[in-house]
C-alpha cells in the first residue's frame, strides 16, 4: 500500500428495501493504492453498499466522497465520471462482440471524414484497439484486442472487464467474487494484477467469501453482518477462524466433521461414458467408476476438464455418445431427467440461477419442482397450493432458509439461501444418489458450513453422493474417495486417507503417468 491518503470514503450510508434495511449507518473508506477486503455472509449488504457506491441504488442517507469532492449518485455514469469503476461476478460482455467492441460499448469514439458531410458516425475501433493494447500491456492484462469475447476463458474475460473500467480511466476499481468462476491458477494471475494495479496508484475494494484470499492479498478487511460494519482489521491480527466468528456472529467449525464412511452396495456404476460439449468436441473421454451407498466419491480437477458434461450428462440434461451408466441396477442411459429424478436421483446443479431454480417463481413453487405433479402435491391438473404452501414452510424451517415469506420469487433471495432453497427441495425427498456440482460456489463461510454438514448427513444416512468441485479444500474435507478428472478422463483415484494436495495437484495438471487405475 503506497500510502494512506484517502481515495473514497463513504458515511452514514443507509439504504432500505420493503422489509429489509440493506444497509444501516455504514461507514467505510479506501486509502490510495490498497486493496481492501470487503467480508459478511450473503445478504449482509455488501452488495448494496458497493452498488451504492457505483451509483447503482441511491442511498436513503448518507454521502459518498471521491479525493474529497461530493460524489452524485444519480448513476452508474457518475460513479465512473468520478473514477469509480466495476467488475461484476457476472460478467457484463456480449460474446458475440470482439474485445474492443465490447471496451468501447458506451464509450466511443467517431471521427467525420468532412464537417460538410452527412453525420454518419464511424467508430475509431483502431483507436480503441490500439488504446486497449497499450493498457493491456501497462498493467500486465495480456488482453488481445481483436479475440471475440464468447472464445476466450473465463479469466481472460475477466481481465476484458477490467480493461474496460480502466479504459475509462477508472482509479477505484470494485471486484465483486472474482475469483468466484475462476481456475486456482487463474486466480493467482488475478492476484498478480490486482498487486500490479495497486503499485501504480490504482485502489481495490475486493469482496470475496475465501477468507484464505483475503489473508493473502488484502491490506485491510472490513465485516459486515446484518447490514452493519461489525469490525475492520488487518490480515496480520486475522485468522480464517476470527474472520468467520465476525461474520457469523458465532463460532463457525471451518473443518467437516464426519465418522469413518461405511460403504455398502454400488448405487451409481459408470462405463466407458463418452460426452460432447456444445462445441460437438468429446469432453467426456471414456469415463468409467462407481459410488457407493454411504460414501463420497469426490471429482477433483480444474474447470473445463469435462465435469460440467459429465454431471449434465448423468442427471438427463446432454446427450450421452456412448457407453451407459446404471442407477441402483437400472440402466438409466439416455433417459429424460423426469425417469432418472423418480429413480432416486438428488441434483444440486453449478449454476444455481440457470439450472436450479426459476427465478422468477414463489420460493414455494420453487420447493416443489422435482415432484409438483405427485399425488401430494395435485389432483390431476390442479395444483394443490395448501400443500404446496405446507411443504415450503417446514423445508425454510428445517434447511434455514432466510427469506421474508415462501411467496416472494427465489430471484429476490441472496445467493447463500437460493441455493439452500435447491438443498431444501433435493435433499428432502427420498433419493439413493446426490450429484453436487459447486454446490458451495460463491457461498459464505456460514452457508459453506451449513452445506457441507447436510452433505455428510446424506451420506452418513446411507446416500450416495458424488461430489463435483473446483474447490480442492472441500473435495479433500467432504470425499471418502477422490478421482482426479484430466481432459474429460480419470487418470486416478485414491483413497482419501492416501491423498496429498500435492499429488492431486500434480494429477489436475496432467502429470498422471504413475497414478493408479480408476475405480
Amino acid at each position: 500500500m503506497a500510502n494512506k491518503e484517502i481515495v473514497l470514503e463513504a458515511k452514514g450510508i443507509t439504504k432500505k428495501f420493503p422489509g429489509v434495511l440493506a444497509n444501516d449507518e455504514v461507514d467505510f473508506d479506501l486509502y490510495r493504492g490498497e486493496i481492501h477486503a470487503l467480508l459478511g455472509e450473503n445478504g449482509a449488504g455488501k452488495s448494496t453498499l458497493m452498488n451504492v457506491l457505483y451509483g447503482l441504488y441511491k442511498p436513503d442517507s448518507g454521502e459518498v466522497k471521491v479525493e474529497g469532492n461530493l460524489m452524485q449518485l444519480d448513476s452508474p455514469r457518475d460513479a465512473i465520471h468520478h473514477g469509480v469503476g466495476m467488475v461484476h461476478q457476472h460478467f457484463m460482455l456480449i460474446p458475440v462482440f470482439t474485445v474492443t467492441e465490447n471496451i468501447m460499448l458506451g464509450a466511443e469514439t467517431d471521427h467525420r471524414a468532412k464537417p460538410n458531410e452527412m453525420p454518419l458516425v464511424k467508430l475509431d475501433r483502431k483507436e480503441v484497439a490500439q488504446k486497449v493494447a497499450a493498457l493491456s500491456h501497462q498493467y500486465g492484462l495480456d488482453v488481445d484486442p481483436e479475440a471475440t469475447v464468447g472464445n476466450l476463458p473465463v479469466g481472460l474475460q475477466q481481465r476484458v472487464e477490467i480493461v474496460k473500467a480502466l479504459y475509462r480511466n477508472a482509479k477505484i476499481l470494485i471486484l465483486d467474487e472474482p475469483t468466484a468462476v475462476l481456475t486456482p491458477q487463474e486466480a493467482e494471475d488475478l492476484f498478480r494484477i490486482m498487486h500490479e494495479l495497486t503499485d501504480k496508484g490504482v485502489s481495490i475494494i475486493f469482496i470475496t467469501h475465501k477468507l484464505k484470499e483475503v489473508l493473502k492479498v488484502a491490506d485491510r478487511i472490513t465485516v459486515m453482518r446484518a447490514g452493519r460494519v461489525v469490525g475492520t482489521a488487518t490480515p496480520k491480527e486475522s485468522t480464517e477462524q476470527s474472520l468467520a466468528e465476525m461474520m457469523v456472529g458465532r463460532e463457525v467449525i471451518l473443518t467437516v466433521q464426519k465418522k469413518p464412511a461405511q460403504p455398502t452396495d454400488v448405487v451409481l456404476e459408470v462405463n466407458d461414458l463418452r460426452v460432447k460439449d456444445v462445441r460437438g468436441l468429446e469432453s467426456v473421454r471414456g469415463v468409467s467408476f462407481e459410488v457407493r451407498a454411504g460414501e463420497v466419491l469426490g471429482i477433483a480437477g480444474v474447470q473445463g476438464n469435462g465435469q460440467t458434461e459429465l454431471a449434465e450428462a448423468l442427471t438427463g440434461l446432454r446427450h450421452i455418445e456412448s457407453g451407459h451408466f446404471t442407477l441402483s441396477g437400472r440402466d438409466l442411459t439416455g433417459r429424460p431427467p423426469r425417469p432418472i429424478t423418480e429413480t432416486g436421483l438428488a441434483h444440486i446443479p453449478e449454476d444455481r440461477q440457470r439450472h436450479g431454480l426459476v427465478l422468477s417463481y414463489s420460493v414455494a413453487d420453487n420447493m416443489v419442482l422435482c415432484d409438483y405433479y405427485q399425488p401430494r402435491f395435485s389432483r390431476g391438473i390442479v395444483i394443490q397450493q395448501n400443500q404446496v404452501d405446507a411443504n415450503a414452510q417446514k423445508l425454510i424451517k428445517e434447511y434455514d432458509v432466510r427469506t421474508p415469506s415462501a411467496f416472494v420469487s427465489a430471484g429476490k433471495l441472496s445467493g447463500g439461501n437460493q441455493q439452500k432453497v435447491i438443498v431444501a427441495r433435493e435433499l428432502s425427498r427420498p433419493v439413493k444418489l446426490v450429484i453436487a456440482s459447486q454446490p458451495t460456489r460463491g457461498l459464505d463461510v456460514g452457508s459453506i458450513e451449513y452445506i457441507h454438514k447436510q452433505i455428510i448427513a446424506m451420506r452418513d444416512r446411507g446416500v450416495a453422493v458424488l461430489l463435483i468441485s473446483a474447490e480442492l479444500d472441500e473435495i479433500m474435507s467432504l470425499s471418502d474417495r477422490i478421482a482426479v478428472m484430466y481432459r474429460g478422463e480419470i487418470v486416478a483415484t485414491v483413497d482419501r486417507k492416501d491423498a496429498t494436495r500435492e499429488q492431486l495437484g500434480l494429477w489436475m495438471a496432467g502429470a498422471h503417468e504413475t497414478a493408479s487405475s480408476p475405480a
